[in-house]
């Protein structure tokens, strides 16, 4: 495994998880002079009308309904549910996902993930569903699918509603459907973070009509009609110039898939050879955004700890990162909450320890990735030194 050298830190341009993908700037460009053009900024204008339609054919589901954010989706999701009481929620996730069902009056409960797949547990969640519980929210971690069948078995075994967080699953698949398809709505992100975005945004995906209708209503304040409120609603709506990002994303779609599809590989073929470190693997999944490089330090084995690991990256201009450090259970107000959740956490706290995420997306380069990896490995020998 031959690298070549590391550039120093002040002569290379600092390298950060999360850079954002761009759209089609032509096509932005006119829909922006169309935007001017109309003077219709928001309230579903004809962008957000012409995204919706093609999210529903990419998709292949029956409704998908822009948002601002998905923070404020998933909010929208438990309400038009009308949830109650307790819903089970992995901690080894975005703090969104639990301080979305807190805005609703909703308890969160903590489950476990199984320690390959970074997913919720079908089994530690059953062991959590009491007669408080309402609803399950699965977590696509990575763009790695729950396991859906266990997870819709325990939901109707149960009675209760199963939603999926899907913050990071856009353009991803699973048993020969695209993820949208799966629970009662599933809930993206359109963040400038992720692998697809609008800026800012969002949007619910769901193959009911009566549960699409009502959330239509809701995202505009309750309106059916000028002057005629006829539900609880709030401002969720997406505006016309997040809708142009979005449509222009998708002439990119292709080209930034593959381009993330040889990060991966070029990532792989490095990391998967040094003892201590293991990567998440993408190649088993039906269809994926490969937008994320996850990677579990195991310092008995690396000779160096996650977190130092991270401190050498980042003093090298590479902005590495931890998720989903430290563990929703340990931020507060859930740290606060009664009931001793480290005890069956285990496979989260020991991921929340391990993990770490490199650069990816179409800002970074093969020689980008070279000078990650090579960083990295220092990282290792620099400790060894010492």
């Amino acid at each position: 495994m031959r690298l070549p050298p590391a550039s120093t830190t002040h002569h290379a341009r600092p390298l950060h998880v999360g850079s954002p993908n761009p759209g089609d700037r032509a096509i932005f460009d006119r829909l922006v002079d169309q935007i001017f053009q109309r003077q219709w900024f928001t309230n579903n204008g004809e962008l957000v009308r012409e995204f919706e339609a093609m999210l529903c054919d990419y998709l292949g589901v029956r409704h998908c309904i822009p948002v601002c954010n998905a923070t404020v989706g998933l909010q929208l999701a438990c309400q038009a549910l009308e949830l109650t009481g307790e819903v089970i929620v992995p901690a080894f996730t975005f703090v969104a996902t639990p301080h979305a069902v807190c805005w609703e009056r909703l308890t969160p409960v903590f489950a476990d993930v199984d320690a390959t797949t970074h997913t919720l547990c079908p089994a530690s969640v059953e062991s959590l569903i009491n007669e408080r519980t309402s609803a399950i929210i699965g977590v696509h971690v990575w763009g790695n699918p729950c396991d859906t069948n266990s997870l819709q078995q325990i939901a109707a075994r149960h009675g209760i509603e199963l939603i999926y967080d899907a913050a990071h699953a856009f353009a991803c698949g699973h048993e020969g459907q695209m993820v949208g398809s799966f629970g009662r709505c599933e809930v993206f992100s359109f963040h400038a973070t992720k692998f697809f975005h609008t800026f800012e945004g969002g949007a619910i995906a769901t193959n009911d009509d009566v549960l699409a209708q009502k959330i239509r209503l809701m995202k505009n304040f309750g309106f059916a009609g000028q002057d005629n409120v006829i539900h609880l609603g709030t401002n969720a709506k997406m505006t016309e110039i997040s809708a142009a990002m979005g449509i222009s994303m998708f002439a990119n779609l292709q080209q930034i898939l593959e381009h993330n599809r040889r990060n991966y590989l070029q990532y792989q073929s490095v990391l998967n050879q040094v003892n201590g470190l293991r990567m998440f693997s993408l190649d088993h999944l039906q269809r994926t955004n490969w937008q994320y490089i996850v990677v579990e330090v195991d310092e008995s084995q690396f000779g160096q700890s996650r977190d130092g690991a991270l401190e050498h990256l980042r003093t090298n201009g590479i902005l590495a990162r931890r998720y989903f450090y430290p563990g929703c259970h340990r931020m507060q107000p859930y740290q606060s909450m009664p009931g001793d959740t480290n005890s069956r956490l285990e496979n989260t706290n020991r991921l929340c320890e391990r993990v770490l995420c490199l650069p990816t997306g179409c800002a970074v380069s093969a020689d980008d990735i070279n000078r990650i990896c090579d960083v990295l490995l220092r990282s290792r020998r620099s400790q060894a030194a010492a």
